[in-house]
């Protein structure tokens, strides 16, 4: 009697869900390339190399970016460059310092389908203001709509619909004094200008 066919057990991808051989069609090739080169490198072995290659571009870059030479003596590459061993050194001089926010406020006006506009407020939360508060405030006394967004920086500012520029200076000095009238600028054709 013949045998019993068995079942063909099937590798399937773990981040693409397909199998293997058909990674490289699919759409998340790129993030499949960690996921093939450890559980089927046979199966693609330019990657293989290729993983290696970029290994070893980065253990040279680290290596020259701490100023060790690939030149066998293990002495500094140059006699300027800093010893990163020594205990005393202090590290703050590598890191790149960051420029603390300014406590200002900038109000700009952005007009979309030629005759709406809406005015951008950014920066009230450097001055203690909590934005959802100033929000409703600002939509109660204009009578529109206000809300808290995401700008392109990723910090929270406030859109409120309608040009309201010049009259929400006064709004803001008057209901925050903490916000002082010198700290309020305008963005005009792509420069920052003093509301005062």
């Amino acid at each position: 009697m013949a045998e019993k066919p068995q079942p063909v057990r099937v590798l399937y991808c773990g981040v693409c869900s397909l199998p293997p051989e058909y990674c490289e069609f699919g759409s998340d090739f790129e993030k499949c390339k960690p996921w093939l080169i450890q559980n089927v490198p046979d199966l693609y072995p330019d990657l293989l190399k290729e993983a290696n290659e970029k290994e070893a571009d980065k253990v040279a870059d680290k290596l020259q970016s701490t100023g060790i030479s690939g030149a066998g003596d293990g002495a500094a590459s140059s006699a300027g460059s800093v010893c990163l061993c020594n205990p005393y050194y202090d590290f703050d001089v590598l890191a790149p310092k960051q420029e603390e926010d300014k406590q200002e406020v900038v109000i700009e006006k952005v007009v979309r389908n030629k005759r709406k506009c809406i005015t951008t407020v950014k920066g009230l939360e450097l001055f203690g203001v909590k934005l959802s508060d100033a929000s409703k405030k600002l939509g109660k006394k204009f009578a529109t709509g206000a809300s808290v967004v995401k700008g392109p920086s990723e910090k929270e500012q406030i859109d409120v619909q309608g040009d309201i520029a010049y009259d929400i200076v006064e709004f803001i000095t008057d209901t925050w004094p903490d916000v002082p009238e010198a700290a309020i600028f305008f963005i005009e054709d792509g420069r920052k200008v003093p509301a005062a």
